[in-house]
């Protein structure tokens, strides 16, 4: 973590400049003011709990108050089989990049004292660790992480659907995917959350290989998501189609992503994440 420590002052004016609109203020100072009830999820702690609201609905809910909603921020990291993948010569995989990007936000948003949560799916929601802002809840937010297995389908769209009740009101809410899902439904999918008004920021995580595609001769690719199911071609004949549906792709991705107003940063694993991070502070901050 100390490496990120040069990027303390930029991450604090990101941090504030997210809250502005978002939130009353950005410094709530000591107030115990009520704000609002969310939906109980596994993890919250029950001295929260509204008995009256469970009397009145036979639901659970919790309180909020002001100074714990300064700024709420989910990671929901994909760990579907795609994420698995490392070319040739990488030190890592998507996954294991997704998974310290995601570290390293968590660790700069809490030091400004903001609750952040994490999320990570598949095909659905397979593990969710509730917001919180104290500085012990970033080793539950790593152990979180680490436990992940990766591996399965991906169902993006429909897991930001099922992600959306849980959020609250007005989160940010930081996507790490490689974004390898149907793109028209992914974008009518932010589009739900932004009308929600959540800020959204969408980190598409590639392998070079992925975006280069360097194969050449006749090559077999294994799925990564359907056990068994491979297939054999002749990379060369095949690269121009492949490039041109990843262009295709992308361009539906990042059209709809500007017309929602979500953020999407694509970034290639061989970038060290705190250059990934750097450039994402300023930009967020060229643009205020």
């Amino acid at each position: 973590m100390s490496r990120f420590a040069k990027l303390q002052l930029l991450a604090r004016q990101l941090v504030e400049g997210l809250s502005s609109g978002l939130h009353r203020s950005p410094h709530k100072g000591a107030s115990v003011t009520f704000k609002q009830h969310r939906a109980y999820v596994p993890g919250d702690e029950l001295r929260h709990l509204d008995w009256r609201a469970f009397a009145r609905s036979d639901r659970f809910y919790v309180k909020e108050y002001e100074q714990e909603t300064n700024l709420q921020a989910t990671l929901a990291v994909d760990l579907s089989g795609s994420m698995a993948y490392a070319g040739k010569g990488a030190t890592h995989s998507k996954a294991d990049y997704a998974r310290a990007l995601a570290r390293s936000l968590a660790a700069l948003l809490i030091r400004q004292q903001d609750a952040v949560g994490v999320v990570t799916f598949d095909t659905k929601i397979r593990g969710h660790v509730p917001p919180r802002s104290r500085p012990g809840h970033l080793r539950v937010l790593d152990a979180a992480l680490g436990a992940g297995a990766v591996g399965g389908e991906t169902a993006l769209s429909g897991v930001l659907r099922e992600l959306g009740p849980r959020l609250g009101r007005r989160s940010l809410l930081l996507l790490l995917s490689d974004c390898l899902d149907e793109a028209s439904e992914l974008v009518r999918a932010l589009a739900q959350l932004r009308r929600q008004q959540h800020e959204i920021l969408v980190f598409q995580i590639l392998d070079r290989e992925e975006v280069a595609f360097p194969f050449e001769g006749w090559t077999r690719f294994d799925s990564l998501e359907k056990s068994g199911e491979q297939i054999l071609v002749d990379a060369s004949a095949f690269r121009r189609t492949y490039l041109e549906n990843l262009e295709r792709h992308g361009s539906v991705l990042r059209e709809g992503c500007g017309r929602h107003r979500v953020a999407l940063h694509e970034i290639t694993t061989e970038v060290p994440v705190e250059d990934a991070l750097a450039a994402l502070l300023r930009e967020r901050l060229g643009r205020r």
